[in-house]
């Protein structure tokens, strides 16, 4: 049930858009789950009306689709989805990394390496939470460093797409071992200033992540829906081919 002492009085239609995107985005709600109108209400203590209009907002974000007479479904991402994704990313990190290197303020490197260091320790401990966390918030960072207003906006559609595909295709922390010290190379041409380089460098970093995708993307996949198993209703337990309630 959703909490509303801590939501500072916000439209309940908002607190509910968010709790279920979240959900979808870290894979909470896997793909193909059934996104059952009735089920969410009751779970979430709030009437059917906000968690229809929530739904409606996620599906023209692509995260829900609707199928008439069916209802609604968490949608499918597969790795094309996410090597398109990247592709976009690519360019859009080594801008970020162009730009942030020609200001970017000792206080800010220092700043970046905080979060580096948070990153290996969250990798040391197998803490997938705070592995997502710190990668996050260290490519935001550097995004937000650039000073781009129009590139921030549209980096945090693709961030979160990114953040979906973490969840679903990541779960085994092993495959993060190495990225510590790829962030300490961008932080490192980042603080010699040189804004070639660190376009370079960030953008060799997401194509590295690209290549992994196309080679084992599906081998990932496989692993996380074993570890999960079948997609089925969000909200409580119901008889799949009842469709009272379903949006």
């Amino acid at each position: 049930m959703l909490n509303f002492d801590l939501q500072n009085h916000r439209p309940l239609r908002e607190i509910v858009y968010e709790q279920l995107k979240r959900q979808i985005l870290t894979g909470q709600i896997t793909p193909g789950t059934r996104m059952m109108e009735v089920d969410l209400a009751d779970e979430m203590g709030v009437s059917r009306t906000p968690v229809r209009e929530a739904i409606r907002k996620l599906e023209k974000e692509g995260l829900v689709v609707i199928e008439p007479r069916r209802g609604a479904y968490a949608s499918d991402i597969s790795v094309k989805d996410m090597v398109d994704t990247l592709e976009v990313r690519e360019d859009m990190e080594g801008l970020a990394a162009y730009l942030a290197a020609q200001k970017i303020t000792p206080e800010e490197t220092k700043e970046l390496m905080d979060i580096t260091q948070g990153y290996s320790t969250a990798i040391n401990d197998g803490d997938m939470e705070s592995i997502i966390h710190y990668d996050e918030a260290f490519h935001r960072r550097i995004v937000a460093l650039s000073g781009n207003k129009t590139l921030i906006q549209l980096s945090e559609t693709v961030q979160e797409l990114a953040l979906r595909f973490r969840y679903l295709y990541y779960d085994d922390f092993s495959r993060y071992v190495n990225m510590p010290d790829e962030h300490k190379n961008i932080i490192d041409a980042l603080r010699s200033g040189d804004a070639q380089t660190a376009r370079k460098v960030a953008g060799e970093h997401v194509d590295k992540l690209k290549k992994f995708v196309i080679d084992e993307g599906d081998t990932a996949f496989h692993e996380h829906s074993n570890n999960t198993g079948a997609a089925g209703n969000a909200g409580a337990a119901v008889d799949a081919g009842n469709t009272d309630g379903a949006i």
